[in-house]
């Protein structure tokens, strides 16, 4: 069977297949599983059909506590149904999952994995919401890709039926739901093939009818409530056996073969890693590495984590085993150890007390945690970890991927360790949230993903301010399949959208000798080098990367395109990274902006085909000095008067090396101190409100509208504006009370996001020039250095009471 190649997050591979298998599907957001609901909220809209050729009803509640009561409520009418969920969200469903699972009903909760708010919210992956519903006697199946995610999503929804036991379909949440991947699709046929109709129809049976009256959620005395409990075992002892048997029916249909366990690694292998999710993958190409160099090592990936199948699990281990690490992503304080190492630790003890095990020794084993909320986990950490076995008494309940210098837990690992492959296409791209990179970047993965035969993976690591925060988009493009689930530290490629952000961050940090950078300048090519930070220049000519500038924002202004500049640095990006052929690559943006934009109007669609255009003749090379002349270095990311825990942390957090600080750092019960926002100068705003005070009627309607209160006004007297800086600007107060006064507006042009509120809801106006007002939006560059001594010297003004006073 011929089946199509498509490019998509996992997300979409789980929300594909729950549309296409359930009549009913009850939706309520929350991050990083929203994209589900709202994907199937869409196909309904448009009546896409499921493969029996009926709209699925997709209803949104006021909840997840009533999206779970929904589902459960449905699924007691005999309809298949089906839920998504993460995190806080998931907790909300746990007394429905309860009862969902007592009375023994089928049905999938597709899980993008997120923490649970502890010390602090995180929106970012891990295990803690699955953990924490174990008990809840749900079926857990783990996928690791976004083509997993899908084959997953199909076989969960079969052994549902067949095993009477509610399954929980997981997947790391961002790491894979929002990682956009080259897979193949699953065709109607193949659910049809692995749905039997007679199961469907058996759970219509159940369900509660007039026609047929049961009684069902009694309530129990001591008497029987055990015994009625225990009446379930049957059902989850056969589960793991049915889902291997459906493992092995989707490999005769799709030609992708599962097991309960599945190893990875040399046949003799010594040293083995334990464990679940989109980790799996750094792990597996570690082990390929490794194994090259003639280390024996192996990974065994846990796909039904519940119920846990301890006699398979033996079985997957390789017999030579002597030392195992068994990784959890999720922690549980006080406890003996993270759940999966617990329950490994029972398989091998259990299986040593009835004297089967299947191993000439028993093997060492030690228990460790990575990768808590998206934290990440790379071959280095890997290589860390098979290292730490090799020890004549290894470190037992660490962690990796951080430094612990208060407990002393974490393992250290060598950060320059590459894995990564010579020819792959690996490229960064710096963006502004809502600015239209990410968007760009995913069409720019469809295009080499379905029109090529490369592989293509796309993951974007977003700011939790997200529009209007950074966004880094890493894209890997190659011939072979990509397992590489962390990012990217080696990039032949970089684009940086936004020109401040070079005042902020090391972007060429991750270049490779001989790399390509991309930068959006406002500055001409002959003057742009000079803009540039000297360790930004020494980077370049050490590094011998190859430099274009372009300015974006004036070829977009040019095609009415506003700010949005996506387009023309995606065509950027194809001109000169040679990914494809020039003409090829012009041709395919075309077709996808048609895609894309198309139901705009044709208008829409000529501004971006001229503006596709216009870039390539406004891309220029930058030519390299081969000696540093810069006057000017990255300026600190805090201002020096900025107090001890902004300096030594929000600091580092702000300049992007938040993974470098060690625990001790942080305060143990999540307690901050306040104001610490005001030291982050984002810059983010190309043009900002400008006052003019000869139209202002103080009003006041900017200062009560600003979204950050940016802008902001004072009363003083005359006599404190005398060491004011040159150009603070002011004007007589119009109050009859205050006639003596001076009153000022100020803006934090380095704080700003140039959203133009203030600027639209001013109602004073030049009358012999309506475009001018009170408040009018200005290039920010020009006017950084005096807009911070002016708003530094308004912040020194004393404020005025309510009751007037000073």
């Amino acid at each position: 069977m011929s089946r199509k190649q498509v490019t998509i997050d996992g997300n979409e591979a789980a929300s594909y297949v729950a549309f296409k298998t359930n009549e009913v599907i009850a939706i309520y957001p929350i991050t990083p599983s929203s994209n589900m609901g709202e994907n199937a909220d869409a196909w309904a809209a448009v009546g896409e059909r499921n493969i029996w050729g009926v709209v699925p009803r997709v209803r949104e509640m006021q909840s997840e506590g009533g999206a779970a009561g929904a589902v459960h409520g449905t699924l007691q009418t005999g309809s298949l149904t089906t839920t998504f969920t993460a995190s806080q969200g998931l907790l909300l469903m746990i007394p429905n999952m309860f009862k969902i699972a007592g009375e023994q009903t089928s049905t999938v909760f597709h899980i993008a994995a997120r923490a649970i708010a502890t010390h602090a919210l995180s929106i970012f992956g891990d295990h803690s919401d699955v953990m924490a519903t174990r008990s809840c006697g749900w079926a857990m199946l783990f996928a690791n890709s976004v083509q997993e995610t899908m084959d997953f999503a199909l076989i969960a929804q079969a052994a549902t039926l067949r095993a009477r036991v509610p399954f929980l379909h997981v997947f790391d949440g961002f790491r894979t739901s929002h990682e956009v991947m080259k897979i193949e699709r699953l065709a109607d046929e193949d659910m049809r093939a692995l749905l039997a109709a007679d199961l469907i129809h058996a759970h219509r049976r159940r369900a509660l009818s007039p026609d047929h009256p049961v009684m069902r959620g009694t309530a129990q005395n001591p008497d029987v409530f055990f015994q009625s409990r225990e009446r379930a075992n049957p059902f989850y002892a056969a589960t793991p056996g049915i889902v291997q048997e459906l493992m092995d029916k989707f490999a005769a249909q799709t030609g992708r073969q599962y097991h309960l366990f599945d190893y990875v690694g040399a046949a003799e292998a010594e040293r083995i890693i334990i464990m679940m999710g989109s980790g799996c993958e750094t792990a597996e190409e570690t082990i390929a590495a490794l194994c090259a160099r003639g280390e024996k090592v192996g990974l065994v990936k846990v796909r039904l984590y519940r119920p846990f199948s301890a006699e398979a699990l033996l079985a997957a281990l390789p017999q030579t085993t002597k030392a195992i690490a068994v990784l959890d992503r999720t922690k549980e304080p006080g406890g003996a150890g993270e759940p999966l190492y617990q329950d490994v630790l029972t398989a091998i003890g259990e299986s040593v007390i009835v004297g089967d095990l299947p191993f000439a020794t028993i093997p060492r084993v030690i228990g460790g945690r990575y990768g808590l909320a998206s934290k990440e986990f790379t071959p280095a950490m890997a290589k860390a970890v098979f290292d730490e076995l090799k020890q004549a008494t290894p470190k037992n309940h660490f962690s990796v991927g951080i430094n612990d210098d208060v407990t002393f837990l974490s393992l250290a690992f060598d950060e320059h360790f590459s894995i990564e492959k010579d020819d792959e296409v690996r490229a960064l791209f710096w963006g502004l949230g809502a600015d239209g990179t990410v968007g760009a970047n995913k069409n720019t993965i469809k295009i080499i993903g379905e029109e090529t035969d490369n592989y293509a993976q796309g993951y974007f690591v977003y700011d939790s301010k997200k529009s209007g925060a950074m966004t880094v988009s890493h894209l890997r493009f190659g011939p072979h399949p990509i397992k590489s689930t962390y990012l990217i530290r080696q990039a032949n490629f970089i684009a940086v959208h936004q020109f401040n952000f070079i005042e902020r961050y090391d972007v060429l940090e991750a270049a490779a000798e001989g790399a390509t950078f991309l930068l959006n300048s406002p500055f001409a090519p002959d003057e742009v080098w000079a803009k540039l930070p000297r360790t930004m220049q020494a980077e370049i000519i050490a590094k011998r990367i190859k430099f274009y500038c372009i300015n974006a924002y004036d070829v977009a202004r040019a095609n009415r395109m506003g700010t949005r500049i996506n387009t023309i640095m995606q065509t950027c990006f194809f001109a000169i990274s040679g990914v494809l052929p020039r003409a090829e690559a012009i041709a395919q943006i075309k077709e996808s902006i048609k895609k894309t934009y198309g139901k705009r109007g044709e208008q829409v669609v000529q501004q971006n085909y001229a503006a596709v255009d216009a870039a390539l003749a406004h891309l220029h090379e930058v030519q390299v000095p081969a000696q540093v002349t810069s006057e000017f270095e990255r300026p600190p990311a805090v201002a020096p008067n900025a107090p001890a825990f902004v300096q030594q942390v929000t600091a580092e957090i702000l300049a992007g090396h938040g993974d470098r600080l060690p625990v001790s750092a942080f305060p143990a019960d999540g307690t901050y101190p306040l104001a610490t926002a005001q030291w982050e100068k984002r810059n983010i705003a190309l043009d900002v409100p400008v006052w003019e005070p000869d139209l202002c009627i103080a009003c006041g309607k900017c200062i009560m509208v600003c979204p950050h209160s940016t802008i902001r006004a004072k009363v003083c007297e005359e006599s404190q504006l005398l060491n004011a800086p040159a150009g603070f600007k002011h004007m007589p107060a119009k109050w009859r009370e205050l006639a003596d006064q001076r009153y000022t507006i100020q803006v934090a042009v380095e704080d700003c996001t140039g959203c133009r509120l203030c600027v639209e809801v001013c109602p004073a106006k030049d009358k012999t020039n309506l475009e001018r007002k009170a408040l009018n939006m200005t290039p920010q560059l020009p006017l950084r250095e005096a807009g911070r001594a002016n708003w530094d010297y308004f912040l020194t003004l004393p404020d005025m009471h309510k009751n007037g006073a000073m």
